[in-house]
């Protein structure tokens, strides 16, 4: 027995040799797929840490994301504090001082809408980079961002600094929602790749959480100063990860793809199997494609579809409106809890229930979730409406002060378990090597566009409308989801890339 064991071992040795024979790193070891009691094993746990690292960039992204809502009290205070008759300013613009409140008002406006400026502009380049000197180091350039920015925004002295930081901020949220969904998704097995995806939208969720932990307690350069440990940390942790075997194999590099396979999946991985099938995905798609390609391929363009209408779903469900009245629907169940606390209670729900997803996700599939989210959210959306225009109408509805409470905590729920963290997963399955670079950050900036329409025309339809029929107009937009989900969408749970691009392609 022991000497079949020998036999078999030589045999894949001197296969491997004759395969690699011709790379620089052909007799190096690790290349090597040796027999452990004849079974071949992988390991997920450096998986699961390597994508816990590049998701340090979601963190950073929760951070900015939130970082407006503990700082703008302070600041606009700091800004609006009076001795005397006299207005003093913590801050200059230019060579003249904030005055006054409506000079502040448009400062954090702006302060607001620069990131998501910043992050369009980021998206636009960043899949081009990647393809061009790899995802691990797109990550490490626009890395640098985040921290100028934090810097930029810890020791402030103007409104100009705070400006260009959340601008900066913003390019680098914006880089990071391409390349991390991007970097996970050739990282993983097929077994854990929905795991893995959904860590993304976790981990942007405890950083918005952290934020309101701490940013209530602190003053707002010390909390920036904490919102740069996050960035630093990221940029060490990238210097220990490889680079993504599926981007190595395309630059013609399968020794180091092999090698990056065999860090990541274990040493005793079958990496040679797992090398061919990336390589039979690239043989089907060749060279770099154009823009034109990712359109004129009728499996890109559905993929490209599918991908950007989940984000807009994402975006158009009212999550944003519904945190915006979270404090609001609090106070009329009779709640006398405060703003930060309240801010608190939804970070915490959405962290535990996107938790929930990511251990849910391989067993329930994305399409279950994904129309069971939109589903609760309409109904929730709609009941909302209703009690709104009762409330707003002049009728008494102290007796049903609970319903409202209720439905913004199943809506919450639901959207955390599915078009939370999903539209980002499903972004990085839906794209063979060729095209994702350009599909994933097209979807990205038409993401972030959708994040900029809907934070400025929410106000103005609020207004404009009432609140009754902007929840109503989100509800119908939930509603359009479930439909489009049921009908267009198929499941890509244990699904490999050539797989999914048969069922788009229509094979």
């Amino acid at each position: 027995m022991d000497s079949e064991k020998v036999v078999r071992a030589m045999a894949r040795w001197w296969q491997t040799v004759s395969q690699e024979d011709g790379e620089g790193n052909a007799r190096n070891p690790m290349l090597y797929d040796p027999l452990h009691d004849g079974v071949v094993k992988t390991s997920k746990t450096r998986q699961y840490l390597a994508a816990l690292i590049i998701c340090l960039g979601a963190v950073s992204a929760g951070t900015a994301l939130a970082w407006t809502s503990p700082v703008f009290p302070q600041i606009t205070k700091a800004e609006n504090s009076t001795t005397g008759n006299s207005t003093t300013s913590n801050f200059s613009s230019g060579n003249s001082s904030i005055a006054n409140a409506t000079i502040a008002n448009a400062t954090t406006t702006w302060v607001s809408s620069l990131l998501a400026i910043g992050a369009f502009f980021g998206a636009l380049p960043t899949g081009y980079i990647a393809d061009t000197i790899g995802r691990r180091y797109t990550a490490m350039v626009m890395d640098v961002p985040f921290i100028l920015a934090w810097l930029s925004i810890s020791f402030a002295q103007s409104v100009g600094w705070l400006y260009l930081g959340r601008f900066l901020i913003g390019v680098s949220t914006g880089s990071f929602c391409v390349v991390a969904p991007m970097y996970i998704s050739e990282i993983a097995e097929t077994s854990i790749r929905g795991t893995l995806g959904t860590l993304f939208q976790l981990l942007l969720t405890i950083g918005i959480l952290f934020v309101y932990l701490v940013g209530s307690l602190i003053s707002w350069q010390t909390l920036s100063l904490l919102c740069l440990s996050f960035p630093i940390l990221l940029l060490l942790g990238l210097f220990i990860l490889p680079e993504t075997p599926v981007y190595l194999l395309k630059k013609g590099r399968r020794s180091e793809a092999a090698l990056a396979l065999k860090w990541l999946w274990g040493r005793y991985c079958d990496s040679r199997s797992a090398i061919q099938v990336i390589q039979n995905d690239l043989d089907q798609t060749g060279a770099d494609a154009s823009i034109m390609d990712l359109f004129s391929n009728r499996g890109s363009r559905k993929g490209l579809i599918i991908s950007v209408l989940l984000m807009v779903f994402q975006q158009f469900s009212g999550i944003n409106a519904v945190i915006f009245y979270t404090v609001t629907i609090f106070q009329s169940a009779g709640s006398t809890l405060d703003a930060s606390l309240c801010s608190i209670i939804v970070g915490v729900v959405q962290v535990i229930m996107t938790l929930t997803s990511s251990l849910l996700i391989e067993r329930a599939g994305r399409k279950m979730l994904l129309i069971f989210s939109s589903s609760v959210m309409t109904i929730c959306l709609a009941i909302l409406g209703a009690y709104f225009n009762m409330k707003d109408g002049g009728k008494d509805v102290s007796s049903i002060g609970w319903l409202p409470l209720l439905c913004v905590a199943l809506f919450i729920i639901s959207f955390s378990v599915g078009y939370g963290p999903i539209p980002w997963l499903m972004m990085g399955e839906l794209f063979l090597p060729d095209v994702k670079g350009t599909a994933v950050s097209l979807t990205v900036m038409l993401n972030w566009v959708c994040v900029f329409v809907v934070t400025k025309g929410f106000s103005t339809m609020n207004e404009a409308l009432g609140s009754d029929f902007t929840f109503w107009f989100f509800a119908s937009w939930m509603a359009v989801a479930t439909i489009y989900v049921a009908l267009a969408v198929q499941e890509t749970k244990g699904k490999t890339a050539g797989q999914i691009q048969n069922w788009l392609s229509g094979n």
